[in-house]
């Protein structure tokens, strides 16, 4: 029986050491996805949301509506692909062979659907 009673103290430095563990493991989770969801710079959302806000009316509503556009289209796609689309739409309107290269590439079809699929999904959310 000495040696049940030894394993208690032993069972329970276990039990804290893995709930001190899981904890941590979480924390780093969690850290680690608002690091993701929060790539975009400050600027580029504030841009967002102007354009947004252009486009919808300059309401109340309107800030709420595209404040939440920018943080959907952010949760689901990072911030350097969003970055591609959007220079693939402003190159894509330059005319000659430089913006058909933007009009005919497959990348910057892929990453402009990329960014089209979120906005699609982000007017279902906040709109």
């Amino acid at each position: 029986m000495a040696g049940a009673g030894m394993l208690r103290p032993i069972v329970a430095v276990l039990a804290v050491f893995l709930a001190v563990l899981l904890a941590v493991l979480a924390g780093t989770t969690v850290s680690v996805r608002a690091q993701e969801i929060n790539d975009y710079p400050t600027s580029a959302r504030a841009e967002y949301v102007f354009g947004c806000m252009k486009a919808n009316g300059e309401s109340r509503q309107s800030i709420e509506q595209c404040s939440c556009s920018i943080d959907v289209v952010a949760s689901i796609i990072p911030y350097d692909r969003y970055v591609t689309a959007e220079t693939v739409l402003s190159m894509a309107q330059v005319r000659g062979n430089l913006g058909g290269q933007f009009r005919s590439s497959e990348q910057a079809a892929n990453a402009l659907n990329d960014l089209r699929r979120a906005q699609a999904e982000a007017e279902v959310r906040c709109f």
